[in-house]
């Protein structure tokens, strides 16, 4: 086990409400999580840090901040100090506000003094513990003075100098020399999500790079930076295969609430010569979902959908069903009230966009494989299996374990409307 560090390790984490790139940048979720709850999280996670400040000058941030330290039982670490106006705008440096954060917690700390401070960025939506600890470990108990994460990198850097030289050229290599890979010297890339600083050495420089700087080498899969829109959407896109992936288990549920369309169907309507409608299921889900209701899970059916082939399916399974329903957050909220089910330990699983508001509602929001983009952004848990090919089944393999799996896919069956 590692023993806890000699110094006290400061972790702040700027986060301005402002943002010319992507508005409330800080907020937007990654993940199901607000790009500033996984910084805080990642920090709160480190057995390095001794406690996180979030500097911000926007309320909602500091509420999304302790909102996560919350979820991880560590309130009592999480400090929220407010950014003065005057190191809040564009031109104020990161190096600004961590010297206001550390002045405005060695103030509230009873005495207490930081050894170190980090430097965590929430423009870097898959900082990880790891990353964390690796900075803080390089100052706190290795010697280094400051110290950066970093990424292995092999690329040929070219510059256009054809305004001021003649002609472009290579930065990191000769253009008329083409080495193998092996035969170069290793380059690193700056990640830009996490730094660490010795504190007298920090308020002396007033920059976070002086003496000697440990290079902390990351996974370069993990290396992204949220600057424009484009950068968020590969966030979302990447959070499913690069986030660890905590899946609920039968200890964190007391309910399950299925939407249908998308859900448990493909999403696809089948209409016949006489305007009959058909939708496929699969038997998987069925037996999933027989498992659930055995094992004493409440469970419900809720679609905006009013076609009676969602009340049919509905009996069959022997689940209750709420179809036809504008306000699906509405109709969930009452439900769990009558249920004296709490919002915050039922699973909700959706896969569109009017899934949105229950997302909000539930403390397991699901999304199945194929889902829409921002559905699985807001996502906790995301299924591997597509809606109406065993999702469900999945799911309830979650909650009740593997031997609800079969390791033959079961071919779908056709619902027909009444």
């Amino acid at each position: 086990m590692t023993p806890p560090p000699t110094r006290t390790v400061l972790a702040v984490i700027p986060a301005r409400g402002g943002s010319k790139g992507v508005p409330a940048k800080n907020l937007a979720q990654v993940g199901g999580v607000p790009l500033v709850g996984r910084a805080v999280r990642a920090c709160l996670s480190s057995a390095e840090v001794t406690d996180v400040v979030v500097t911000t000058d926007d309320p909602a941030i500091a509420d999304a901040a302790r909102a996560a330290a919350g979820a991880l039982g560590e309130s009592a670490r999480l400090h929220c100090v407010a950014r003065p106006t005057a190191i809040a705008g564009d031109t104020a440096t990161s190096e600004a506000a961590v010297l206001h954060a550390l002045d405005a917690y060695e103030s509230m700390a009873h005495g207490r003094t930081a050894g170190v401070v980090l430097l965590v960025q929430c423009t870097s939506p898959f900082v990880s513990r790891e990353d964390v600890d690796g900075v803080a470990r390089a100052v706190a108990r290795e010697g280094a003075d400051s110290a950066v994460t970093v990424a292995p990198f092999h690329g040929f850097v070219w510059r256009d100098g054809s305004a001021v030289e003649d002609d472009t050229y290579g930065v990191n290599h000769d253009k008329a020399v083409r080495p193998r890979r092996q035969d170069r010297p290793q380059d690193f890339l700056e990640t830009g999500a996490a730094y660490a600083m010795d504190v007298t050495g920090f308020r002396t420089h007033r920059h976070r790079f002086f003496g000697h700087t440990a290079l902390v080498a990351t996974d370069p899969a993990r290396v992204l930076e949220i600057d424009d829109p484009h950068d968020l959407a590969r966030a979302r896109a990447l959070a499913p295969l690069l986030d660890p992936s905590p899946l609920p288990t039968r200890a964190d549920v007391d309910a399950v609430v299925l939407d249908f369309d998308g859900t448990q169907t493909d999403d696809r309507v089948l209409i016949d010569s006489d305007g009959r409608e058909t939708v496929a299921v699969h038997r998987g889900d069925g037996l999933g979902i027989a498992a659930l209701r055995k094992a004493g899970l409440p469970l419900l059916i809720l679609s905006t959908e009013q076609n009676p082939v969602v009340a049919a399916r509905a009996h069959k399974l022997r689940v209750p069903v709420l179809h036809g329903i504008d306000r699906k957050d509405l109709a969930l909220k009452q439900w769990c009230e009558e249920q004296s089910v709490d919002p915050g330990r039922v699973l909700y699983v959706g896969n569109d966009v009017n899934d949105l508001p229950c997302f909000g509602l539930a403390g397991w929001p699901v999304a199945v494989a194929g889902a829409h983009d921002s559905v699985r952004a807001a996502a906790r848990a995301v299924t591997t299996t597509p809606g109406g090919s065993g999702a469900i089944r999945e799911i309830a393999a979650w909650l009740l374990g593997p031997t609800l799996t079969d390791s033959e896919p079961t071919p779908a069956t056709t619902t027909p409307t009444q």
